[in-house]
């Protein structure tokens, strides 16, 4: 009798080391497919904040429950399918310009933190370029090597397109912690 329990027990206990395995299997599909979306970065268009190798976590679900923010750096989907890091610059509704360097929002100067955000290469902005009001102007941040909404070929985004906020490099090592922020501010 004693062994006959002793099998019961282990299979009931085989049973239940099961249905948790199937349990953190589920959690974890569910979480890559509707809320963490990890992202391997190619390219330097967003250094430093995201680096070429670096494998960061995009939140999916923030912009179901909140507006896009200028400065945000978000991952998104380009009209070619491409998907890319870029950081949002203007807002739906905004005209944006790129003059002289400098970037205009509604006729004001963007600045990160106490210095206007300089830019090299005007695109399609050195006119002014009026956002609907489900579009996005997205940039990299270093505007030497970045295909953004400054291309004709990617343009501005639509809200549709934007996958989700990246927030946090899981990869490599010594990068691991939050993406470092850049407050924007119009003067």
């Amino acid at each position: 009798m004693p062994l006959e329990n002793e099998k019961r027990w282990s299979a009931q206990k085989i049973i239940r080391r099961l249905a948790a395995l199937a349990f953190v299997c589920a959690l974890a599909v569910f979480t890559a497919r509707f809320l963490l979306y990890p992202f391997p970065v190619q390219g330097r268009s967003m250094e430093p904040a995201a680096k070429a190798g670096d494998v960061v976590l995009v939140n999916r679900i923030r912009y179901r429950l909140s507006d896009p923010a200028r400065g945000d750096v978000v991952l998104f989907a380009r009209p070619d399918g491409v998907r890319s890091l870029k950081r949002i610059i203007g807002l739906p509704g905004e005209t944006v310009q790129i003059s002289g360097g400098q970037i205009l929002i509604d006729g004001k100067v963007l600045f990160s933190g106490s210095d206007p955000l300089t830019v090299s290469f005007a695109g399609r902005a050195a006119d002014p370029v009026r956002l609907g009001e489900d579009e996005y102007f997205l940039l990299g941040d270093r505007d030497d090597s970045s295909e953004d909404s400054r291309n004709a070929r990617v343009g501005a985004a639509r809200r549709s397109d934007l996958v989700g906020k990246a927030w946090f490099v899981l990869w490599p090592p010594d990068d691991f912690g939050m993406m470092a922020g850049r407050r924007l501010r119009l003067r």
